[in-house]
């Protein structure tokens, strides 16, 4: 039988995939119906680990407590690129497919990232697709993007159990992701009008802080002047961080936007012990470190202005993503020929954050979005209106970029390797993070 060219790979590919999808879809509403935050996603682990073993895919599981790493061969030796999927929800009480108990939900779309890894290694396991490549691909799912519930993370983290609040760092950090020469993955979205995919843009970095007021309990109504309001703290707190907004240089597109996580104890006593926790966001790490130094003396102004102390945690956050543009070129031509030209549309820059940006900062990757839900992202109304468009031909695009790149020898592949210029190596990218990291207590 002679070799199958590239297109007849990829027609290949994409027919596999319309004869096989419903396994893929079916994948996604399960874990839709079974939502679980970051490092918690047992059950979500098992299902995606039964899927991709029910394709024969070797695996390796329990990578940075919840994650997997499988692995398809080519016919001969290459590069390897990774599909990745994001197995983690987030906490959305009122979301209809909410979790009664937890109030987890995929408002964010994650569950169909991980139907849409599974068609790729469908489509890829078509006949003649996987003997024409030269190279490998790892099918990766990915514990705790959302960068969420900071504080029991961060017990993890104190316990030994993670080092990086997020799972992308997390499994650099682990060495899983040393063999990979690029990445990509597919996130939903609502909008833009007419659109069926956006490519390309850039993405905000951020920082994360867990931060505890500390003052001293008293009767709230006989002796409220025998106490130290942490309450009040938090609250000059907020103001001071408000008040620096004007500050910020409108090009950096800076966000800081804290919660009160704990407001005291009882109604009767003055609160001596309240907690936050915010994000300081921004376009480049220098923007961001240096909010973060703004939002550092508003936190102590608070807690010097009523007496008590603050004690603040700052973490690493994720890094601001880059795309490589061969591979957003590749994909784009791809999904063309899926939906048509007028359908596929360019991005700007998002001041949203995710941990695909440190990949992007250590080697080549993309991180386009189909345009398949309605709703606002990460809210109650957020939904998935097009199963077929969000997992299916999010991963006809994804594996016929992939087959472009390992195809005719990985000459894209080996190209692109060979002309991309991180902007960190691995072990640059480490020291940065943890340099990030810091524990300070400021008392009068």
């Amino acid at each position: 039988m002679a070799a199958m060219t590239t297109e007849q790979m990829k027609a290949a590919a994409c027919a596999e995939i319309d004869r096989r999808g419903d396994e893929a879809v079916r994948l996604a509403r399960t874990v839709l119906n079974s939502p679980e935050p970051g490092f918690r996603e047992q059950k979500t682990a098992k299902v995606v680990a039964d899927a991709l073993r029910g394709l024969d895919v070797p695996l390796e599981e329990g990578i940075a407590l919840t994650g997997m790493k499988g692995m398809l061969w080519g016919g001969s030796s290459g590069p390897t690129v990774a599909v990745m999927g994001e197995l983690d929800s987030l906490i959305v009480p009122h979301h209809p497919h909410a979790d009664p108990d937890t109030g987890a939900a995929h408002a964010c779309g994650h569950h169909c990232q991980l139907g849409s890894m599974l068609a790729v290694a469908i489509g890829l396991q078509a006949a003649g697709v996987l003997e024409g490549l030269s190279g490998r691909v790892a099918l990766i799912a990915v514990p705790a993007e959302e960068y969420i519930e900071i504080e029991y993370r961060e017990g993890l983290r104190r316990s030994g159990q993670i080092e990086f609040l997020g799972g992308k760092p997390e499994l650099v950090r682990l060495g899983k992701l040393d063999d990979l020469d690029m990445a990509m993955m597919t996130h939903t979205i609502p909008g833009p009008d007419g659109a069926s995919f956006a490519v390309g843009g850039t993405n905000n970095g951020l920082l994360a802080k867990l931060i505890r007021f500390e003052g001293t309990a008293a009767h709230a109504g006989s002796s409220p002047y025998q106490g130290v309001n942490a309450l009040n703290a938090a609250m000059i707190a907020m103001s001071a961080i408000h008040a620096q907004r004007e500050t910020y240089r409108d090009e950096d597109t800076i966000r800081v936007h804290p919660i009160i996580t704990r407001g005291g104890s009882a109604v009767s006593s003055v609160p001596s012990d309240v907690r936050m926790e915010t994000f300081v966001r921004g376009r480049s790490i220098e923007a961001f470190t240096a909010a973060s130094a703004k939002v550092d003396r508003a936190l102590r102004a608070g807690a010097m202005a009523v007496g008590g102390s603050v004690t603040i945690t700052t973490l690493p956050g994720y890094l601001p993503i880059r795309s490589e543009p061969t591979m957003v070129a590749l994909h784009r031509a791809n999904a063309e020929s899926l939906v048509g030209a007028g359908r596929v549309t360019g991005l700007g820059h998002r001041t949203g954050s995710t941990d695909m940006g440190d990949l992007s900062q250590i080697m080549p990757v993309i991180h386009p979005y189909i345009v398949a839900a309605s709703g606002n992202a990460h809210g109650d109304d957020y939904l998935i209106d097009d199963y077929g468009l969000a997992v299916l031909t999010a991963a006809k695009a994804m594996v016929m970029t992939v087959i472009d790149l390992l195809s005719d020898g990985a000459q894209r592949a080996l190209e692109i390797k060979r002309e991309f210029r991180a902007p960190m190596k691995y072990a640059a990218y480490l020291k940065l993070m943890r340099g990030m990291l810091k524990e300070e207590t400021y008392r009068e």
